[in-house]
């Protein structure tokens, strides 16, 4: 069988029984994928210990769904997947989940063409509305795992997913030619299994500090801001490719001067404050506008020091 070069890693599921990870990481595989959910009624009954198992011995890990089109909508499928060990943490140790949409292999039982009886109209929307609630519930861009030929055949070649990374499935020794959607792909499936390595056999087309950075990517925060009078005005920048979600806040004035007004979010007693950015979208920006009395008297320099997430500003207003 052919093993694929570079950062190598496995996927898995319930067929593939018990697995000795450990044996797996001194293969030198770095990944793995773990089958987790199919439509809306199965769940693989080996997730847990597959899943927990590669991550205690030291792979990258992520979960993937077999899409059933024809049963139930996108969104419905996401949900199950997510609430069902499909999600996304930033741990540094677990990829984005993965929409599995291939050939329909229940044929003979359903009566299906391999595209579920969809239209290509229809099968774009149902990967749209999967994709899309994926990022409402986790943040992260969904990775998509198919053929070119059933892409080409079943979607009519949408070119409209290209920010969704690629697990392209194609058996031999090159990837071949991608769907319309991808310029290259992310990782690729190269076998179906390998010599004494169980599952699939994968590839991930980066290096390893790339794979990380997909598992955990830089939050990429900026903060500036003036002070006019006695107000305080904070920008916050998204400058990475990820939304964050959560961002902290907190800050203190120094000087003499107390809080006496912060914006939505945000909490304030005497000369602290503390804000939660509930979500910045990757390019987006959001602006804190804080308003102190300043003290009686008093020579001393006067402004605010904030810290937002990892990002240390200190903001000086000058003496009074």
């Amino acid at each position: 069988m052919v093993r694929a070069p570079g950062v190598t890693g496995v996927d898995v599921s319930n067929w593939t029984g018990e697995i000795d990870w450990p044996s797996v990481t001194e293969s030198g595989a770095s990944f793995a994928f773990v089958y987790a959910s199919e439509g809306l009624d199965y769940l693989n009954p080996r997730f847990e210990s597959q899943y927990g198992g590669a991550a205690e011995a030291g792979l990258i890990r992520g979960a993937y769904h077999f899409a059933q089109p024809h049963e139930s909508g996108g969104a419905e499928q996401a949900d199950y997947f997510v609430d069902n060990g499909g999600g996304w943490t930033p741990d540094g140790k677990t990829l984005p989940g993965v929409l599995d949409v291939e050939d329909n292999p229940y044929k003979n039982r359903n009566g299906l063409n391999n595209c579920y009886g969809l239209d290509k109209q229809q099968m774009v929307a149902w990967v749209s509305d999967f994709t899309r609630r994926y990022r409402q519930r986790t943040g992260r861009d969904a990775i998509i795992y198919t053929t070119t030929s059933w892409w080409r055949t079943c979607t009519g070649d949408s070119p409209a997913f290209g920010r969704n990374p690629l697990w392209l499935a194609r058996w031999g020794t090159e990837p071949g030619e991608l769907p319309a959607s991808w310029t290259r792909h992310t990782f690729w499936q190269s076998a179906d299994k390998g010599q004494g390595v169980p599952g699939g056999q994968n590839s991930f087309n980066g290096t390893v500090a790339q794979l990380k950075r997909l598992a955990k990517p830089p939050s990429g925060i900026k903060a500036e801001g003036r002070v006019v009078r006695n107000t305080y005005s904070v920008t916050v920048a998204n400058t990475g490719t990820e939304p964050i979600t959560a961002l902290k806040v907190a800050g203190r004035t120094f000087g003499g001067q107390k809080i006496v007004k912060a914006g939505k979010g945000c909490r304030f007693s005497g000369t602290a404050v503390r804000c939660t950015i509930a979500k910045l979208a990757p390019k987006a920006t959001v602006r804190l506008v804080f308003t102190v009395r300043p003290a009686r008297s008093g020579t001393s320099a006067r402004g605010l020091k904030l810290t937002v997430g990892t990002v240390n500003l200190t903001l000086t207003a000058g003496r009074r």
